[in-house]
């Protein structure tokens, strides 16, 4: 393997910052910071005096959506962010864990805790990043950290209030979701809705033999969208799109005597370059003028779009990004493949505004979400080394 001049100072690099990335993502693991649940001060407060304490100006978003801090070269050139979340998902079953869910501890060559791997070691080894280069200034234009702390909720404030204050759009924007096996360089995007099945309210006893009723009527259409969507993988993503009915609303509880009128569903479909939002809207107001047509009924059926929708995307396997991060691994002895997740991710927020996004390569990780999160703390040392290449790489 060839080894870039300077790869092998990179690995020094990465092995000398080890036990203080180790300890910050310690330190951010021992704080709950859950989406939505709760308070994002002490989380913030733990960055962002790390950060002061190397001469580092963050700064935090309004209502502590984010945390941010720039570092800028010598020399005009181009910008790139260096984003990974700081906020996590719940624990759930506190009795599922086999050790305290925020105990930050290192046993047996792993630290464990909620967000250990999402995303807080790479919240550890990006700011690390950001110290080293604010040391030396050496390069052209402009680093951004970007600690986002509105992601799990699916809100993704802190990203979007950031780059609306912007004057001009970031070049690329690195993730840092775990998983060193794949750079992730696309991901299927989203639309969602929801959708109002109606009936006739009835006595369920009435002599008329069948009823109109919204429960069976949504049932129907169930059937009909299971089958409707194709199965044709995309050329461009190697994914198909997909169709899931994810909640159905219906009837009242304990009301065995009334035959609904109303029966509410909402429906998430994956899209891809090959099927889009508008395809799937067509989709589904055809399932519904189906239904309509089959199972009439006093009201038609209706449906809306239920929040934003996200494109797909999918950068070419020679764009710089990628590029960059897949040359600055193999230099640190990694050989991670480019890959497209099957979620949609940040990386379709950003696309849908026409900003390049690699939305995953980090630290080895388990648990994700589960019980007993961790991540590998061998692993932190190459992944450090490979981002420092990469920005080397990017910034010139």
């Amino acid at each position: 393997m060839t080894i870039a001049p300077d790869a092998e100072q990179m690995r020094a690099d990465a092995e000398q910052q080890m036990d203080s990335i180790i300890e910050l993502a310690g330190a951010l693991v021992r704080i709950p910071s859950r989406g939505g649940l709760d308070d994002y001060s002490p989380v913030v407060q733990e960055l962002t005096h790390w950060l002061d304490d190397r001469g580092l100006d963050p700064q935090v978003l309004p209502g502590s959506v984010a945390v941010v801090c720039d570092v800028v070269g010598d020399r005009p050139g181009p910008h790139f962010v260096l984003d990974a979340c700081l906020d996590t998902a719940d624990i759930g079953d506190a009795e599922a864990w086999s050790r305290d869910p925020y105990s930050g501890d290192v046993v047996d060559g792993w630290l464990h805790g909620r967000g250990s791997s999402d995303s807080k070691t790479g919240v550890a080894i990006f700011a690390h990043l950001v110290a080293a280069l604010a040391n030396r200034r050496d390069f052209a234009g402009r680093l951004t950290l970007l600690c986002d702390l509105d992601e799990h909720s699916g809100g993704f404030a802190g990203i979007r209030f950031y780059l609306s204050r912007l004057d001009r759009q970031p070049d690329g924007v690195m993730i840092g979701y775990p998983g060193n096996e794949r750079i992730i360089v696309g991901g299927r995007g989203f639309y969602r809705s929801r959708i109002a099945v109606h009936g006739h309210a009835q006595h369920s006893a009435s002599a008329k033999q069948k009823a109109c009723n919204a429960l069976s009527r949504a049932a129907e259409l169930i059937r009909w969208l299971d089958t409707a969507i194709s199965a044709d993988v995309d050329p461009d993503l190697g994914l198909p799109p997909k169709l899931t009915v994810t909640s159905i609303r219906g009837g009242t509880p304990g009301s065995y005597s009334v035959v609904p009128d109303l029966c509410e569903l909402e429906v998430d479909v994956r899209l891809t370059p090959s099927f889009t939002a508008r395809d799937a809207s067509e989709l589904l107001r055809q399932g519904l003028k189906v239904l309509d047509t089959s199972s009439p009924s006093p009201r038609r059926s209706r449906y809306e779009q239920a929040t934003e929708s996200w494109p797909p995307f999918r950068l070419a396997d020679e764009h710089p990004l990628p590029v960059a991060i897949r040359e600055g691994a193999r230099a640190a002895g990694l050989r991670p493949q480019f890959a497209v997740a099957g979620p949609s991710n940040i990386g379709c927020l950003l696309a849908a505004r026409g900003i390049p996004a690699t939305a995953g390569f980090g630290v080895r990780y388990r648990g994700l979400h589960g019980a007993d999160e961790a991540i590998e703390v061998a692993s932190i040392p190459q992944v450090y080394a490979a981002y420092w290449g990469a920005v080397r790489r990017l910034l010139g």
